[in-house]
């Protein structure tokens, strides 16, 4: 009787193997590139929203809906694409991080909140630190 396949013990399981690093958290990843590509289109769709947002110390608003625009939907794309994900995170983190003073102000604007809008600038601010850690993650 001859033995055809003996247990390979140096590999786990399926069932017990760690996922590849480019498949990890692929749910979690592809959503957080959709948003991203998504929030950057909007830039270029409802400039005026953005605009109206951006803090006067910054400058020119405009400009600064433009190249977060741009930076979103490539930072979308690249978090999309396995090769690229974690630079794309990465840039996700930096530009999550630097639109912050944006959420910020617009809260400040809305005032209390007593409306939905307000109600809504206002819960903007503590919903990005999810999103943060979420780009961070796909760091790794």
């Amino acid at each position: 009787m001859a033995i055809t396949h003996l247990p390979d013990s140096t590999h786990p399981p399926e069932a017990t193997r760690l996922p590849d690093a480019n498949t990890a958290g692929a749910p979690g990843r592809l959503g957080l590139a959709a948003f991203m590509f998504g929030a950057g289109v909007t830039h270029f769709v409802a400039p005026s929203f953005y605009e109206r947002i951006v803090p006067t110390w910054a400058g020119n608003p405009r400009f600064h809906v433009v190249w977060s625009g741009v930076a979103e939907m490539v930072a979308g794309t690249m978090l999309a694409v396995p090769r690229t994900r974690r630079m794309g995170a990465w840039l996700t983190l930096m530009i999550l991080v630097l639109v912050y003073p944006a959420n910020i102000q617009m809260a400040i604007d809305a005032g209390r909140p007593r409306n939905a809008e307000g109600v809504v600038a206002w819960i903007r601010l503590p919903l990005q630190l999810p999103m943060m850690w979420a780009a961070l993650r796909q760091t790794r």
